[in-house]
């Protein structure tokens, strides 16, 4: 997974790509509950592009994401949103996957 740098990054990709943005940190417990079936997740749908968004690097773009829980999904394809799976509640595997092939 990428890490996304700056909110020009974000914003760049977000219009360009058909990506999943995961949004999380390193002092997160709930993200790093999940962070060993990402790797497992991207292969399973590799028609999307994964890239990791720190919340606390890029706390402009969470705000503006309106992501105030992590870990947290959006999903974009050339600037559309597909859709989102934003709480503050701990996600699992099935519940990602779910999403996912759900947009």
């Amino acid at each position: 997974m990428k890490t996304i740098e700056t909110a020009a990054q974000y914003e760049e990709i977000k219009n360009t790509k058909k990506a999943i943005f995961v949004f999380s940190a390193d002092w997160c417990p709930d993200c790093r509950f999940i962070a060993p079936v990402l790797p497992e997740i991207e292969q399973t749908f590799s028609d999307y592009e994964f890239y990791y968004v720190d919340r606390d690097q890029l706390l402009d773009v969470c705000q503006a994401e309106n992501v105030f829980g992590i870990p947290s999904f959006i999903a974009y394809d050339n600037g559309k949103e597909l859709g989102r799976f934003v709480s503050k509640d701990r996600k699992t595997k099935e519940e990602i996957e779910q999403f996912i092939r759900g947009l």
